[in-house]
């Protein structure tokens, strides 16, 4: 039946109005069966029933490639559909289609059997608890088989497959056999269902489907491919998918020497089968890898210790609910959590519980687990957020005077671990988007600028971090191998320390993947021991010489390359799981990916982690962190393309439709990112034309690039500022929750929670915004709608300029080699503490500060100050106030300015308090000058010595 309704070649000219293949496929169902049923009430010889049947043979030319790639229905049962509607059988076609289309809907195939002609009808949607229960019990998977077959060895591998199942099976699960090399990558990518990929010997390269939309999956695939003998394309396909979808387990089945191909590519298969020896085997193995994956250690842990009969005579009366149960008054607590959270509630360590400060049991396996999930080497977990996880990381590997380059508008948690580490602390500057009122990303010259400011001054060896936020809130992402590559080719032992609170997500889909800290790692890790790598760096090392190096503009005008032989790979990530994934609130992830972790950082960072981490952690947190990441592994990517599916949605909805679009638009990449950013020089992921086909090739190559999963609505034309419309909007009439807003935008967000009914929602609710502004305009007199026109005016062309960060004050400044105050970085932890004497403080009104900046007086922060909005600070403690501050703090109209007092103003330090403090920072600098040159003294003495004739 394949051969019959094969569509021909670039047929898909129905297909390119979708956004993606699934929705394509839903929508292609859905319109299948609205014909079919059509169909059935025309007469043949009616002009309307020749136009609905080429509709769907359209349909179904459309739908075949696509359902090749999915065991349900399958290539026999679809080919069977398009067989009746060839002969004529239109009413059974329609059923077929109706039942077939509402299983899908449902997802009731996963655990019920049935034919196309199954009596009665289906419900829409799991109905029964007898239906829940079969699904939670044995979750359903397909397995993709790489092979040519005919139709009759397929079947019969699949009545193979059938037969293998026991009762007792932990799963269960269908297969999908597909032909070719490209059919193989298109079915990895298209079909969420995978977990396992079985690879046979021998198989063709091209795919015999052409349509645009499935070809879009190839474009990375290099078409000298087609030139390898297929006996040897097997262990090339297994790295391509692994590639692509790392939480696959792949299976070889080869003819040729099986011990030779496990010792050359047993690092990417879970196994390596020789020939067809032994099917059992086979299937066992692919039950046990998902199982691997299943596994929740803590969470079983958990529920077998909630089970347990126990007495406690220690802390914790709420355990067991007992303190409840007892009571006349709080009993409406058990009713409204159940019974299962305090039968689980424990101050336990023991009794198949685990310690997270020393875990030796289930915890340390959920731990493990996590460290696969997320590519990591090490993952710890943490139960009071991520603010706790980055103050661990910066003690861990940051000591006293040690520089840290890191992001001013990175979350508040970092400036406080720096203050508590006692780091000299170099902020860096992101660009401004003025005219939204909130910040981009740092550029890497800026880093590489600054470095080289470093290596000047004599102190780029006291440089041990780079800190930034990856994503940012507005969704801007690093290009993380570009940074890495060339801040270590200035200085080969750097750390970095990303910031990926809202970036956990990321693991789980191959575009976001390629701009994480841990994927990142390992590819950098891997081309340090690459030849190809050597022999590159060695042709880069030739042409950029010492004169280059000396050449500051030289050097931020290259692409530079580290050295392989002293780079070393020190990469730390920090996740705020709950935050874009499944968690329960403040469940965080500490990931590492350091080559020198046991050697430099282990005995501190279980330091630190045991200063920030609760004696008492919540084992429920736990527990949902366990979960979060048998998800990832399980269903991450199907999830996380739907996140993207909805958020493009969205923002399509917004910019078609008619009134939406006149008080209403998303910014589109080129008004976040400057086109100096963007080597793609795309201007929008999304055109009507072309779809997202740029955004891929954006990802790839831009040095920021936009999350479209944050959509970030410009609102300045309603004439509502961002914190009226997020709360009395918002909020206070439709019930809509949204975090990040600026003076004239607010972020919506889209994540593996969103559905398609709160999109619709929430474009209901703009649409009634947009009328009431719209009913409120023509209801104005003439001087309203001036005063509205004004305020309009002022929220999209008025916008005050964003400050850079100015300078640390002299006393807090850092030093070079010689003791001048010229470097960037300041002693923010002297400052902080230094303001916890009132005497050494003053305060200051903002009329009086500008007088006084004016006057040429250097007016000095004693506290962080931090407007909400933007959320980060604008002043730190020893930072100058410049008067670009001023004036920026002046036009502010948001409400929450924290470290701010509007009675009394900014909090400074005064004059008598500085000129102590620069006295004292002085004369150790002079000292450190005379303990330096006297080391020399001594050094050059000793070479003297040893260099002298002997008699």
């Amino acid at each position: 039946m394949k051969e019959t309704f094969t569509p021909a070649a670039n047929r898909s000219g129905s297909m390119t109005r979708h956004r993606s293949v699934w929705e394509m496929r839903a929508d292609g169902w859905i319109s299948l069966v609205d014909e079919l049923s059509r169909l059935a009430t025309l007469a043949r010889d009616q002009p309307e029933f020749e136009r609905r049947i080429a509709r769907v043979r359209q349909i179904i030319t459309d739908l075949a490639p696509v359902e090749s790639y999915w065991a349900f229905p399958g290539h026999r049962v679809f080919g069977e559909l398009a067989t009746w509607i060839e002969r004529g059988e239109l009413a059974r076609a329609y059923q077929a289609a109706r039942r077939i289309h509402r299983m899908l809907a449902a997802q009731t195939y996963r655990h019920e059997t049935s034919t196309l002609e199954g009596e009665g009808e289906l419900p829409s949607q799991i109905e029964t608890d007898s239906e829940r229960q079969a699904q939670l019990s044995r979750p359903y998977f397909e397995v993709l088989i790489v092979d040519e077959m005919s139709p009759s060895e397929e079947d019969a591998l699949r009545r193979r497959v059938q037969r293998k199942r026991m009762p007792d099976d932990d799963f269960i699960f269908d297969v999908v056999v597909v032909p070719s090399f490209e059919d193989a990558l298109v079915a990895t990518m298209v079909n969420f269902n995978l977990q396992a990929v079985v690879i046979r010997h021998g198989f063709p390269f091209r795919s015999m489907y052409h349509s645009d939309m499935l070809r879009r999956f190839l474009e990375s695939v290099d078409d000298s491919i087609e030139q390898i003998p297929e006996l040897e394309r097997g262990p090339l396909l297994g790295r391509q998918i692994a590639h692509l979808r790392p939480e696959l387990d792949l299976y070889l089945v080869t003819d040729v020497d099986v011990e030779d191909v496990a010792a050359r590519v047993g690092e990417i298969f879970k196994r390596i089968f020789f020939r067809e020896e032994d099917h059992t085997e086979l299937y066992s193995s692919i039950m046990k890898g998902v199982g691997e994956r299943h596994r929740t250690p803590f969470f079983h842990a958990l529920r077998e210790y909630a089970k347990q009969p126990t007495g406690v005579f220690h802390a914790l009366p709420l355990a067991r609910g007992k303190s409840i149960m007892n009571s006349n008054w709080i009993g409406d607590l058990q009713q409204f959590y159940g019974m299962n959270l305090f039968m689980a509630e424990t101050s336990a360590t023991s009794g198949g519980l685990d310690s997270l400060l020393d875990p030796v049991g289930p915890l340390k396996l959920a731990q493990e687990y996590a460290a696969r999930a997320f590519g990591a080497r090490r993952t710890y977990f943490a139960t009071n957020g991520t603010s706790t996880c980055n103050k661990i990381v910066v003690q861990a590997l940051i000591r006293p005077d040690d520089i840290v380059l890191v992001d001013r508008n990175c979350h508040k948690s970092h400036h406080y671990g720096l203050v508590l580490a006692g780091a000299q602390v170099a902020y860096l500057d992101s660009y401004p988007l003025d005219p939204y009122s909130m910040y981009g990303a740092v550029p890497l010259r800026h880093i590489k600028q600054t470095l080289l400011d470093y290596r000047r001054a004599g102190t780029l060896n006291r440089v041990r971090m780079v800190l930034l936020t990856n994503c940012t809130f507005d969704g801007l992402v690093y290009n993380v191998e570009r940074v890495m590559m060339e801040c270590l080719a200035i200085k080969p032992d750097l750390i970095f320390l990303w910031d990926e609170a809202w970036f956990a997500f990321a693991r789980c889909h191959p575009i976001y993947r390629q701009r994480t800290g841990m994927a990142t790692a390992k590819l950098l890790a891997e081309r340090m021991v690459d030849p190809e790598y050597a022999k590159q760096h060695a042709a880069f090392a030739e042409s950029f010489d010492d004169a280059a190096w000396d050449d500051d503009d030289r050097v931020l005008a290259t692409r530079l390359l580290p050295d392989p032989k002293k780079m070393r790979v020190r990469v730390y990530a920090t996740h705020s799981t709950h935050k874009t994934l499944t968690s329960l609130r403040q469940g965080s992830m500490i990931h590492v990916w350091d080559q020198d972790f046991k050697d430099k950082a282990e005995e501190a960072f279980h330091e630190a982690y045991m200063t920030h981490t609760s004696t008492s952690p919540n084992y429920q947190i736990l527990a949902s962190l366990d979960v979060g990441r048998r998800q990832v592994e399980l269903e991450g990517y199907e999830l996380v393309q739907r996140q993207l599916e909805l958020a493009m949605s969205l923002r399509e909805q917004v910019l078609k439709h008619p009134l939406l679009k006149k008080y209403f638009s998303f910014l589109r990449v080129s008004d976040i990112v400057p086109l100096e950013f963007r080597e793609s020089a795309v201007e929008s992921y999304y055109s009507p034309d072309s779809g997202w086909s740029n955004l891929e090739m954006a990802w790839r190559t831009d040095e920021f690039a936009l999350d479209p999963s944050r959509a970030t609505l410009s609102i300045g034309a309603t004439g509502l500022d961002g914190d009226t419309f997020k709360n009395r909007q918002l909020m206070d009439k439709y019930g809509i929750q949204i975090n990040k807003t600026s003076r004239n935008t607010v972020l919506f967000m889209t994540h593996i929670g969103s559905t398609r009914s709160s999109i619709a929602y929430l474009i209901e609710v703009l649409v009634k915004i947009a009328r009431d502004v719209d009913q409120q305009i023509a209801d104005m007199s003439a001087i309203e709608r001036r005063i509205h026109a004004k305020r309009v005016r002022s929220l999209t062309l008025e916008q005050p300029p964003l400050p850079d960060f100015s300078s640390f004050h002299f006393a807090f400044r850092g030093r070079s080699v010689e003791g001048r105050a010229e470097t960037r970085d300041g002693d923010i932890r002297s400052a902080f503490f230094l303001s916890y004497d009132d005497e050494n403080c003053e305060y200051i009104d903002m009329g009086e500060a500008a007088q006084a900046i004016r006057s040429g007086r250097e007016l000095v922060s004693a506290l962080f100050v931090i407007p909400y909005p933007p959320g980060f600070p604008i002043l730190v403690p020893g930072q100058v106030i410049s008067a670009e501050i001023l004036q920026f703090m002046q036009a502010l109209d948001v409400r929450e300015i924290h470290g701010f007092r509007p009675e009394l103003g900014f909090r400074i330090f005064n004059d008598a308090a500085l000129a102590r403090v620069a006295q004292a920072t002085a004369a150790r600098a002079a000292l450190a000058v005379s303990d330096r040159a006297a080391l020399v003294a001594v050094a050059d003495t000793v070479i003297d010595v040893a260099e002298a004739p002997r008699e």
